[in-house]
């Protein structure tokens, strides 16, 4: 167990009650109600999806790279990467790390990491992401511990589990690999636009890097809930690992498709800013969670936004005389708060945006 002298208490009172793992703990044969999707929400499972056939670019060869690259953003806005230099074991040990908190630290001990419920995006272990009144909000049936890696200056390792005993030094290591090569992908994309390397990362600025253990534990009416609901990512792009479970799902040409995993590759999702950046030209991804009545699942997703007062808005080269600015300028912390309060809905807060 976690030494207890040793971290700092989180209140508790109503905690318990709002992690999926202690709703799931009596075996439950239905979902709770705050659980439940409206129906239209809801996924078909009797059809589980065709499968996304979303390219796999192997980063070896940045020259072919930059065209697949360029077609998987205007078509996809996801893409897996192989080759992309972040070392195997440290992709399996994250993975781990994350399955063994989940697993098999008890309730009680995970609780002391509880994240602030009042806040959006607080670090720390959490299951309720929207900060809608109480009843109002719909929940996803997950369980998360989310780590502030970047800046440095929001880096404290004593904020995150001390066991396993390499926890911290590996989501030190993970963030530090990941950060890079976000950095990297998005010198790419600005390239595959005909823009200078730096022109996606000069526009989001300093990048504010998260890492997001999520875990699905089984679900006795996958049918009735979602995992995560549909959203495209807020900040710039988003890095995701997931176990061979699978439940991963992106929304293209009005047809929910299933994205299967593909072992030590990462998965790219370009999130709402870049397509702000890019003038709409490269789409964020919309997509989604399913859950599973058998088995649980584990991703793990590194996102790298803009600072919360960074004002984003189109690539000044790609606005032209016949080129109109498709989207509005926007503070991004206002564009967070927006996404919070009112919640995703697919990419209400990105069409909202729209000249």
């Amino acid at each position: 167990r976690i030494p207890k002298e040793k971290i700092t208490p989180s209140p508790i009172s109503m905690e318990t009650a709002s992690r999926v793992e202690a709703v799931t703990k009596g075996g439950l044969p239905v979902v709770p109600s705050q659980y439940i999707q409206p129906p239209e929400a809801r996924p078909n499972l009797h059809h589980a999806g065709d499968a996304a056939p979303i390219p796999t670019i192997d980063l070896s060869n940045s020259d072919s790279a930059k065209e697949s690259i360029g077609e998987a953003c205007r078509n996809w806005g996801a893409f897996h990467v192989v080759n992309h230099g972040v070392p195997i074991h440290l992709l399996d040990r994250m993975k781990a790390l994350g399955l063994s908190f989940f697993q098999d630290c008890p309730l009680e001990d995970k609780l002391q990491y509880a994240c602030d419920s009042t806040s959006a995006a607080s670090e720390g272990y959490g299951s309720r992401m929207l900060l809608g009144a109480e009843g109002d909000v719909v929940l996803d049936w997950r369980d998360y511990f989310d780590h502030h890696t970047f800046p440095l200056s929001r880096r404290n390792p004593s904020h995150w589990p001390l066991r396993p005993p390499d926890y911290r030094q590996v989501v030190e290591e993970y963030g530090n690999e990941m950060k890079k090569l976000a950095q990297k992908l998005l010198g790419i994309i600005s390239e595959s636009l005909s823009l200078p390397c730096s022109s996606i990362e000069e526009a989001v600025g300093e990048i504010y890097q998260n890492i997001t253990m999520s875990y699905y534990p089984p679900c006795p009416q996958p049918e009735l809930t979602l995992g995560l609901q549909s959203h495209s990512d807020m900040g710039a792009i988003t890095l995701l690992i997931q176990d061979d479970v699978g439940g991963l799902q992106l929304y293209k040409d009005d047809h929910w498709l299933t994205v299967p995993p593909i072992s030590h590759a990462i998965l790219v999702l370009i999130a709402d800013q870049t397509e702000i950046i890019t003038n709409g030209v490269y789409k964020s991804a919309q997509h989604r969670a399913v859950t599973n009545a058998n088995r649980a699942r584990l991703s793990v997703a590194t996102f790298h936004d803009p600072s919360k007062t960074a004002r984003i808005a189109p690539a000044s080269h790609l606005i032209g005389q016949h080129t109109k600015p498709a989207y509005k300028e926007v503070v991004y912390g206002q564009y967070v708060s927006s996404w919070y309060s009112k919640g995703p809905e697919g990419k209400r807060n990105l069409d909202a945006l729209l000249c």
